[in-house]
């Protein structure tokens, strides 16, 4: 089992545990501080139920350099959610901004992710924004790649970032059992989407395939990575790969918030190819490009 597994498996037992099928979830705030409602507050005082009881549509966002990467991106992304769950903005972007930069003035994190929640609950509702500890990938990772496990299950609302406390209870307890870093999921007619927490790349014969927008929840990642395949004439088909075809492909590499741009040494018993230079070429482009949106936070 890889360092990284045990890490996960680490923090995974420490944040759950299961008693008559019902899930318990400790503290998941990280720091010292975090936002309720536009109010700083003592981590102390963080209230799991503001986020796991009711519905709740959330982002999480990196920061780099003690600034948040993308933040226009996820607020985007943040109020079509709320609109396709025809629920109502409980604050706006620039409020959020604010919140943010006040969080980060308390707790002096630059290397963190950081999380934004709606919750609605019977007659209350909520907002908060606080720190989650990160797991990213190790420079060995990058290099010789992480596993990946087929999951047989697909999110009722791709387009929306929703808390389903089910799936991803089913995911981590899977993930554990098998030393698997990330889960790709496969739906009801053999086809891959996405995997439980990133966008996922096929490739062969200098062709990258990914699935259509309108099956996954499109990730600010994944739309950066596809910018750049745009601005560098790599070829992209929009397609779903069968579960029983992804030995055809020569590489897969996963996107998202905490993997950037992540190669899969190989998913179940499968094996792939790592060192493929697009793979690292993407990743430093996408690394320019978040550096290039702190600039344009700061200087807003």
């Amino acid at each position: 089992m890889t360092a990284n597994i045990i890490r996960i498996a680490g923090r995974v037992a420490k944040c759950l545990y299961f008693c008559s099928e019902k899930l318990f979830i400790m503290n998941e705030c990280y720091g010292t501080k975090f936002i309720l409602n536009g109010e700083l507050q003592s981590e102390d005082l963080f209230d799991n139920s503001l986020v796991y009881d009711g519905d709740s549509i959330y982002e999480v966002i990196r920061m780099l350099k003690g600034s948040p990467v993308f933040f226009h991106d996820h607020m985007e992304r943040l109020s079509s959610s709320v609109k396709l769950q025809r629920k109502k903005m409980l604050a706006d972007s620039s409020v959020l901004k604010k919140d943010i930069i006040n969080l980060i003035k308390s707790n002096r994190k630059r290397e963190i992710n950081l999380k934004i929640v709606f919750n609605y609950n019977k007659n209350s509702e909520n907002y908060l924004v606080y720190f989650i500890e990160p797991i990213y990938p190790s420079e060995d990772q990058y290099k010789r790649g992480v596993k990946g496990i087929l999951f047989y299950a697909e999110r009722k609302d791709p387009g929306s970032k929703v808390i389903n406390h089910k799936l991803r209870s089913s995911i981590y307890h899977k993930l554990i059992l098998d030393g698997g870093y990330e889960a790709l999921l496969v739906n009801d007619n053999g086809f891959i989407t996405e995997g439980s927490r990133s966008n996922i790349f096929f490739f062969k014969n200098d062709t990258l395939v990914t699935a259509p927008d309108d099956m996954i929840l499109n990730g600010i990642t994944r739309k950066y990575v596809l910018d750049i395949c745009r601005e560098n004439d790599i070829e992209v088909k929009f397609a779903c790969v069968k579960a029983d075809r992804i030995t055809s492909y020569d590489a897969v590499f996963m996107t998202g918030t905490s993997p950037m741009v992540l190669p899969f040494c190989c998913i179940d018993d499968k094996t792939f190819h790592v060192r493929l230079p697009l793979i690292g070429k993407l990743r430093q482009l996408y690394i320019i490009k978040a550096e290039e949106s702190i600039l344009r936070f700061r200087s807003e």
